[in-house]
């Protein structure tokens, strides 16, 4: 046995890649069990390969060894836990005995003799009865204030016990309870001589991660420091403490088998050929175990025991006196007694009923074929894999009430791969059912369904704030993130932040305000990405000098994007808007109505330093060609329009100087021919 250790950890979109070393000797057969790996590595995701030394791997599985543990090896939290709970039974016993010695001690009465009728009256002993009375208010108040620091006492385990075990359920689920340590371990078979070092990959369900960053900045710079976190959470059933972690959008399983092509022939139909390393089932299986059945049959069945006879009061005996009882009955399937047909008699093992049978293995067939009802499932060899003519058989009654069909073409039946995998498959033995004793069947895998509970529960978690699942934000590309330094991060299900790295991006502080909705000037961070990494979706915190500043939504940033960021409201900042409008006519016989809407728009900056405003106007928008609109010079429409900015949007930049004003005019012109008139009416804004 090698003990190993973990190295990296790369964590996908929905589940983790996991690597560990283990270095040794070799034996002289080559064969090496590898140990440390956890109970959840899923089958079939296990590579192994040589890193240094003379060696050659040949085969390598999974195998899932359970060993009984000492008192010793349990875990502290599992002792520190059973002693608060025995502490707690423990006074809670003795509060129950307490309470009814209180009981007893209250229910002390004086009573009187019985009176008898000759008797005269009798003078109460009433110091007797004051006395009685004095013992048991001072044994009560005793026993009382007992009661109150047992109950204390008691309270304080209880807090104690609940404490320890929400610690518990909060904690890293590594270190399972349990007198049995049931785990995972690697079994690879080395060609080779001498030392070796072997890396051990696997992959395990239950973790997942979201990125978040951190921005800071100062006020006039080109570019600030984003730092890229990455909240893990996994429930693996081991802890990534000092691993090299790496963080991928990319899932974790996918189809990755070549697709099988059908050929198209014309001429006569040929069979499928059988798959590459089947054979079929060998001579002799149904004789196999003819020895062994035939001891079984002669072993004589054992008797019961002679019941006990009640004796009554008197010493006599009921029923004539005790009798032996009489031998049981055969069952079905015991030895000597009627079989069901079509299959053989199951023999009783000397240890009890044979075990019960494990699920039936998955067929893959070529064509649906009927089955017989309550037919056995396919091993590897059996009759049913050979030849589709037996599940017809079991439709021989019914010739002669129905017509029979037309003959169709048998399927031919392919095994699964779990079929074709021998060396995880299992020879049944004689306590087994006659169909499959003989035969090779894959072995049971174990039970594992707690814990993939709650590796699955992991996926369920509630993101953080402004957060996106990596594959949702990473589109169509597949991105890879390796942190700079090692990591830890327990098995306990919980988010846990771990630095990623640090990425230079430019950046430009900006201000954008619309006085025609509302009289405010807002901050806009243009962040531009400059490195060769993307950036995906999810919350950034945004420090201005050194102060925290908010917590925004960063939109997914490919290399060489540029993407705002809004900053909230710019107190420092002041807008004001004045609007004027004037009604004339023109035109012969005044036969056009003039519409003059005159803008004038008032910034003052009482930053430090100065800031670039672009402030947005909108115009009227006419789909009727008589209606003419005439803009003001100085003014430009968006150059993408969009839903926030649309085509009828006017932009124009101005830089207003460090404790200085701007005033910016702007409108624009309706002329409306005779017989027309806007809907709604003129409206003045």
């Amino acid at each position: 046995m090698w003990e190993s250790g973990l190295e990296s950890v790369v964590v996908h979109a929905v589940g983790a890649v996991c690597r560990r070393r283990a270095a040794g000797v070799l034996p002289a057969d080559g064969r090496v069990r590898v140990a440390g790996l956890p109970r959840l590595a899923a089958e079939g995701s296990l590579r192994v390969r040589v890193l240094s030394g003379d060696g050659k791997v040949a085969e390598a599985r999974l195998e899932y060894p359970a060993r009984v543990r000492t008192p010793d090896e349990h875990p502290s939290w599992e002792r520190e836990l059973t002693e608060l709970a025995e502490e707690v039974d423990r006074l809670a016993e003795r509060r129950d005995r307490l309470d009814a010695r209180i009981a007893e001690v209250a229910g002390l009465r004086a009573v009187p003799p019985q009176r008898r009728r000759e008797d005269g009256h009798r003078r109460a002993p009433a110091d007797a009865v004051l006395a009685l009375a004095d013992f048991v208010d001072a044994r009560l108040e005793v026993l009382q204030e007992r009661a109150v620091e047992l109950a204390q006492e008691l309270r304080l385990a209880e807090h104690a016990h609940l404490v320890a075990l929400a610690r518990v359920r909060a904690g890293s689920d590594a270190d399972r309870p349990g007198g049995v340590e049931a785990g995972a371990c690697a079994d690879v078979t080395v060609r080779g001589a001498g030392p070796v070092e072997l890396e051990v990959e696997y992959a395990v369900p239950g973790a997942v991660w979201v990125p978040t960053y951190r921005l800071a900045h100062r006020r006039g710079e080109r570019s600030a420091r984003l730092v890229l976190r990455a909240s893990v959470a996994q429930r693996t059933g081991e802890d990534w403490s000092g691993v090299r972690l790496a963080l991928s959008t990319a899932r974790l399983a996918g189809p990755g088998g070549l697709p099988e092509l059908a050929s198209l022939r014309i001429g006569r139909r040929q069979a499928a050929p059988a798959p590459s390393g089947w054979r079929g089932q060998p001579e002799g299986l149904a004789g196999l175990f003819d020895g062994w059945q035939d001891a079984q049959a002669s072993k004589p069945e054992p008797t019961e025991p002679p019941r006990p006879v009640p004796v009554a009061a008197g010493g006599a005996m009921g029923g004539g006196g005790p009798r032996p009882a009489g031998r049981r009955a055969r069952s079905a399937g015991a030895p000597g007694a009627p079989a069901a047909p079509g299959f053989a008699p199951q023999p009783q093992g000397p240890s009890g009923p044979p075990p019960p049978m494990p699920p039936p293995m998955p067929m893959t067939l070529s064509a649906p074929a009927p089955a017989a009802a309550g037919a056995p499932p396919p091993g590897y060899g059996s009759d049913v894999l050979r030849s589709a003519a037996a599940p017809r058989a079991a439709f021989a009654a019914q010739a002669d009430a129905a017509p029979p069909p037309e003959p169709a073409v048998p399927a031919e039946p392919r095994p699964s791969a779990d079929q074709l995998d021998y060396a995880a498959m299992v020879l049944a033995g004689p306590e087994e059912e006659s169909f499959r004793r003989g035969r090779l069947f894959p072995s049971p895998a174990p039970s594992r369904s707690g814990a993939l509970r709650g590796a699955d529960a992991v996926a369920r978690l509630p993101l953080p704030r402004f957060g996106a699942p990596p594959r949702e934000s990473a589109g169509s590309f597949d991105h890879r993130f390796d942190a700079q330094a090692p990591a830890h991060v327990p098995s306990d299900g919980v988010w846990h932040t771990v630095a990623v790295a640090e990425l230079p991006v430019g950046v430009r502080t900006g201000y954008v305000c619309v006085p025609s909705v509302e009289e405010a000037v807002y901050a806009v961070l243009e962040l531009s990405n400059a490195t060769p990494h993307a950036l995906l979706a999810g919350p950034v915190e945004v420090s201005v000098d050194g102060d925290f500043l908010l917590t925004a939504g960063l939109p997914t940033l490919a290399p060489g994007g540029v993407r705002e960021l809004g900053l909230g409201r710019a107190e420092e900042l002041r807008v004001a808007r004045h609007s004027e409008v004037r009604e004339s006519t023109s035109g012969v016989l005044n036969s056009t109505a003039v519409l003059d809407h005159a803008v004038r728009i008032e910034l003052v900056n009482r930053l430090p330093h100065e800031a670039s405003v672009e402030v947005r106007e909108r115009v009227p928008v006419s789909a009727d060609g008589e209606v003419r609109i005439e803009e003001r010079p100085g003014w430009s429409p968006p150059d993408e329009p969009s839903a926030g900015v649309p085509a009828s949007a006017r932009l124009r930049r101005v830089v207003v100087p460090a404790g200085g004003s701007v005033e910016l005019t702007g409108g624009y012109v309706i002329r409306i021919p005779a017989g027309k008139a806007v809907v709604g009416g003129n409206r003045r804004s």
